[in-house]
């Protein structure tokens, strides 16, 4: 039983190395998907990665063996890890095994899944969503398909054969990052390569748009996702920038233990493995040495089995007289206690256990220019004895274990790949020739000559060291260094990182233009931009002082700022994440850059704010989704910065549409801050959709969003539902709060949140206007407040019971995380109103109110609300139905506000039932009302106590354009994107 890997097989191209083998359960072709028959030797096996085959598969495998995927890609890109988890009716991208037993980790980006113990050999494949080059025309952009194996979503479909291409039982089938697109994987080479985004073209930002300063900064830090092993990181990071650049063996080492926080990738120039050839062992349960894990234990424990499994397995091994053996690659790896396992028989000869080794660790490289130590030998000497399994040195309770090295003093000459990274060539890389008196500025002028740059100097060009082991690390090399004697020193530390180690020429002079914006907040609001200067200058240094302050903005104590040197921005980037300031830390973030001119003509990108503490908390799972759904530098979290970040990101775009994710509270947030950055920004008042989160959510229900995510609805259903919304106008109001002359109260006057409102003088121009026309020139400018109305105003009892709940909220947060919850609380609050003292008993002799310059005579109500939109209190229409009377048909843009009183708490509970409506009052554009005593107010949801004023409410001049989701309903559709071209499912009417 021989393999059949060999130099004439055409799956050898793939890097596999199969050899016959006898399941002993139902197993199915990680090929075609179909089930393997037969009592013995039903397929073939992969011995490095566990792809399992037909007979009549064989010849037309497509998936490259594990051992390989690293080697075939361009521009290695990482991926931005989860915290570990129980996956379900997942498999393993890596040793393609079930998780379902096992803590697994997946990519926040693309449907990349791996066990813990695989994390190692996950190929640093993830979508490369920033690739803007300076000087390409936008007509010769082509986008191709970045095909995943395996993990589709139930029900797909082939887009080439229209068959079933899904499967529970195997990694098997292909999935385009980009598009969506699904198909068997020997119909997917058969697919143009061209990808057009599919049916999110309209909304998504193109990668070919945006630039990203440099690869040392994880996509973690840039997206928002919490970077895990913070510390570690940043120490790792300062120790990094305080070494001198040209010293090359203090920053290797540096960058090697940055390495194990970060993801993974291999280069590698594959060879297939020389003979002799062996076969695949028959055992009870489908596990090789490609299967046991890279460990960080000193004692052996085997991965995806359990308890009994194991012993039965060890059991066996001791029938068949095989052997447990550790595997280290290097000195670094021993300093981890990381390590693979192999498992051979006990006479096999030192050929075999080398060969296994190699693959263990997934080298492909030929087996002669490495070999093996017995770890535990007082000399470590190279293994000489023809059958060394027997004569291992052995401790007490411990494997036996070997060091794989490389013949370094063997080896004085051999070859390097160099690739071209951002320069326009045709070539994904060249192979130079190199000895040990090669220098880094001989492989840059060799490899201008093979990429046929002749013309240009060797001066104007920098190499970096690229180094994959668990991440994407970057480190410019000085032209004295010597290339071959850096491969031999990461041969010493790590044989695979010697494999995953690339070299990249760069032009000296940054590809992606010369600033770098940083985003710094959590300082105090409203200093000058004088005092933002100098703290920030006194915490990076004079060396690290950036180019450019500004924009500003005062009342939230965040700016950001302009580095035309990217090494330097990266450094000031983890020095303030560290940083304190009256002790809080501050919040940095690296933003990407954004080219409107690389932006297709009919695309409008959409920019989306998901607020994860609102409502019901289903925003981490929003996030997740549209960042695999779309370029994840287009989805923003609110708790790293709020809107502001995102804003400015994409200020220079001048057609774009805005998601928020979150409540009524989040979209006044949004709406604020691009009042705020919006005369800075091409487009001023982006359209604005929602997917209601909060408990309340009555302004997306009137434009028909629904009345809150409940996490069942798909959400690539929710960005269809956005490209086909039509634009509306809503109407914005201005509340202006002007308090009786006390001079001790003016300024100290605060919400129940103890925030400060904002005052009247911080405001635009336009509402400075406002305040003179309504408070007149004799009033205290400190004193008048300003809020800007979206929903509704509210006076009396139900301020007061919005009040009750928000300090409740205040108290203790972590209750407040269920939707249902949060309106049972309301219930409890209104039923102790009821029973106790009526605060607002009387109201209408407290309060004095003038509807477009005519005095309104109030009845007898103990609540006033003045409505913007026709839904209050979680979806009531206090308004009532269409009837005859004095007043016009409300809507939310005709310029008009309705004004309603309540007689008490029952009331309110009847008009949130729909048996009752509010009394109507009045109907104008212009309400003043007076306020004789201390009064709960609340302004879209803002509540507090409100002490004797005067209040004026007139239109805003600040716009809103909102996005009103259509009507018709969508029949049910395959949960993957289908292709731009319509192939698939189409939407239809009801």
């Amino acid at each position: 039983m021989a393999s059949v890997a060999g130099p004439t097989d055409p799956t050898a191209a793939h890097g596999h190395s199969f050899g016959k083998k006898t399941f002993h359960k139902p197993t199915y072709c990680h090929h075609c998907g179909d089930m393997l028959w037969g009592l013995i030797q039903q397929g073939f096996i992969c011995e490095v990665c566990n792809f399992v085959v037909h007979d009549r598969c064989l010849k037309t495998v497509v998936s490259p063996c594990s051992s390989i995927t690293a080697s075939l890609i361009k521009n290695p890109v990482a991926h931005c890890w989860s915290e570990p988890f129980h996956h379900k009716r997942k498999f393993c991208n890596v040793c393609r095994k079930r998780l379902d037993d096992n803590v697994s980790i997946h990519c926040e980006i693309c449907d990349y899944y791996v066990h813990e113990e695989c994390q190692d050999f996950a190929v640093a494949d993830c979508r490369e969503n920033a690739t803007f080059l300076p000087g390409k025309n936008l007509a010769c952009v082509r986008h191709e398909h970045h095909w995943r194996e395996g993990n589709l979503p139930s029900n797909s479909k082939c887009a080439l054969c229209k068959k079933t291409c899904w499967t529970s039982e195997c990694l098997s089938g292909y999935r385009c990052e980009w598009c969506g697109m699904t198909c068997h994987a020997a119909c997917h080479v058969n697919i143009p390569p061209e990808c057009t985004f599919g049916i999110l073209e309209p909304i998504y930002l193109p990668p070919h748009a945006i630039s990203i300063p440099r690869t040392e900064v994880p996509m973690e830090a840039i997206i928002g996702v919490q970077v895990r092993r913070k510390d570690t990181l940043s120490r790792e990071y300062s120790c990094l920038y305080n070494n001198d650049n040209n010293n090359g063996s203090s920053l290797s080492s540096v960058m090697k233990r940055i390495s194990i926080v970060l993801s993974t990738g291999c280069p590698g120039s594959y060879q297939p493995p020389s003979p002799p050839y062996f076969p695949a062992r028959s055992i009870s349960e489908e596990f090789s040495s490609g299967d046991t894990g890279r460990y960080r234990d000193e004692e052996y424990t085997q991965p995806h089995a359990g308890g009994r499994d194991r012993d039965k397995q060890n059991k066996e091994r001791d029938d068949r007289d095989e052997e447990v053996i550790k595997v280290y690659d290097g000195n670094s790896s021993l300093r981890r206690r990381i390590f693979r396992t192999i498992v051979v028989p006990r006479q096999s000869p030192l050929k075999q256990v080398l060969i296994l080794a190699l693959r263990a660790h997934h080298i492909t490289k030929d087996p002669n220019s490495f070999y093996l130590t017995d770890l535990y030998s007082p000399d470590e000497a190279p293994l000489q004895d023809p059958t060394p399994v027997l004569n291992l040195h052995r401790k007490e309770g411990k494997r036996p274990a070997v060091f794989l090295r490389f013949k370094d003093r063997d080896n004085d000459k051999g070859e390097v790949r160099v690739y071209p990274g951002k320069l326009q060539v045709s070539q994904a890389f060249c192979t130079v020739p190199v000895d040990s008196s090669t220098t880094v500025a001989d492989l840059i002028r060799e490899s201008l000559r093979r990429f046929g740059f002749q013309e240009y100097g060797c001066e104007d060009f920098r190499c970096s060291e690229i180094l994959l082991d668990r991440g994407v690390t970057e480190r410019v090399l000085s032209w004295n260094e010597r290339p071959w004697e850096i491969m031999k020193q990461l041969g010493r530390d790590s044989i695979r990182q010697m494999e995953l180690m690339r070299f990249y020429l760069q032009l000296k002079q940054d590809p992606h233009g010369p600033n770098v914006a940083l985003f710094v907040g959590n300082l105090p609001p409203n200093l000058s931009e004088r005092n933002y200067e100098n703290i920030l200058t006194e915490l990076l240094g004079k060396e690290n002082k950036f180019s450019k302050i500004g924009p500003i903005y005062y009342e939230y104590g965040s700016m950001v700022i302009t580095y035309e040197d990217s090494e330097k921005a990266v450094r000031a980037f983890y020095i303030l994440r560290e940083s304190r300031f009256e002790d809080k830390h501050l919040l940095v973030m690296l933003l990407p850059n954004l080219e409107p001119s690389m932006i297709p003509q009919g695309v409008q990108p959409l920019l989306i704010f998901v607020n994860v503490k609102s409502g019901g908390c289903q925003g981490l799972e929003l996030i997740s989704s549209f960042r695999k759904l779309l370029n994840p530098y287009q989805v923003f979290d609110l708790d790293n910065g709020g809107p502001l970040p995102g804003l400015y990101v994409f200020r220079n775009i001048q057609n774009y549409r805005i998601l928020v994710c979150g409540g009524d509270g989040t979209i006044g947030w949004v709406l604020q801050c691009l009042d705020n950055v919006g005369q800075d920004s091409q487009c001023s008042s982006p359209a604005c959709a929602i997917v209601p989160l909060g408990t309340g959510n009555d302004l997306a229900r009137v434009l028909r969003w629904g009345p809150g995510y409940t996490g069942g609805e798909d959400p690539l259903n929710l960005l269809r539902d956005v490209i086909d919304a039509e634009e509306i106008r809503l109407d914005r109001w201005t509340v202006v709060f002007h308090p009786e002359d006390k001079p001790d109260d003016g300024n100290k006057q605060v919400n129940s949140s103890g925030k400060k409102r904002q005052k009247l003088s911080k405001l635009k121009l336009t509402n400075e206007q406002i305040k003179k026309q309504v408070v007149g020139a004799s009033t205290s400018e400190d004193n008048s407040q300003i809020f800007v109305m979206n929903n509704y105003f509210g006076i009396g009892i139900d301020a007061d019971l919005c009040l009750d709940f928000h300090n409740a909220r205040e108290e203790n947060p972590n209750k407040f995380n269920s939707r249902l919850h949060n309106k049972s609380v309301y219930v409890k609050m209104g039923l102790r109103k009821m029973v106790g003292p009526k605060m607002c008993k009387d109201l209408h002799k407290e309060v004095r109110l003038e509807v477009d310059g005519k005095l309104v005579e109030l009845p007898q109500v103990e609540g006033i609300i003045i409505l913007n939109i026709l839904s209050w209190g979680s979806g009531a229409n206090p308004w009532g139905p269409e009837k005859e009377d004095q007043f016009s048909k409300p809507n939310h843009w005709d310029g008009m506000l309705e004004v309603v009183g309540v007689t008490g708490v029952v009331h309110l509970g009847q008009i949130q039932s729909g048996l009752r409506s509010a009394m109507r009052i009045a109907q104008g554009g212009h309400i003043k009302i007076h306020l004789h005593s201390d009064i709960p107010v609340q302004v879209d949801g803002e509540p507090w106590v409100q002490s004797p004023c005067d209040v004026v409410v007139l239109k805003s001049a600040l716009k809103a354009t909102m996005l009103k989701k259509n009507k018709f309903k969508r029949r049910p559709t395959e949960p993957s994107i289908l292709p731009a071209n319509g192939e698939g499912g189409k939407s239809t009417d009801d």
